[in-house]
């Protein structure tokens, strides 16, 4: 009997490869490319888009909205360039200066966790940030 014949055996129902079973141990070479995209790629692909995008927690939105803060798509821009530039580095939670609002961000998830108007800011003090970006 050789490697490469095909036996059947009496328990399987269907024939058994033996050069498969004799490949199975050995490491796999780099498979060929057949167009489909591994996890890896899959999940970097997914998450590039997103990992752009600036999202607002429910505080901060109600912060934005009770204080009359209405951001544009550009400023929206500007924001997440700045969180980029934060956790290029290594910030955790930052202060973003835009010129009608400052904004604090959570830069490891990019959630902005509250919001001040300008007027509001002059007053207060702001803690438990560890960088700030002016715009």
């Amino acid at each position: 009997m050789s490697i490469g014949s095909v036996v059947k055996i009496n328990n399987y129902q269907r024939p058994v490869n033996l050069a498969e079973i004799a490949e199975r141990g050995k490491p796999q070479a780099a498979k060929a490319p057949t167009g489909e995209a591994s996890f890896k790629e899959a999940l970097a692909s997914e998450m590039a888009p997103h990992s752009a995008e600036v999202s607002f927690s429910k505080h901060a939105s109600q912060r934005l909205h009770s204080r009359g803060i209405a951001l544009s798509d550009e400023q929206l821009t500007k924001i997440s360039a700045a969180v980029d530039k934060a956790e290029a580095k290594g910030s955790r939670e930052t202060l973003i200066l835009t010129d009608d609002a400052a904004l604090v961000v959570a830069v490891k998830n990019r959630t902005v966790i509250t919001a001040f108007d300008r007027d509001n800011l002059r007053d207060g003090v702001v803690t438990s940030i560890d960088s700030a970006v002016i715009l």
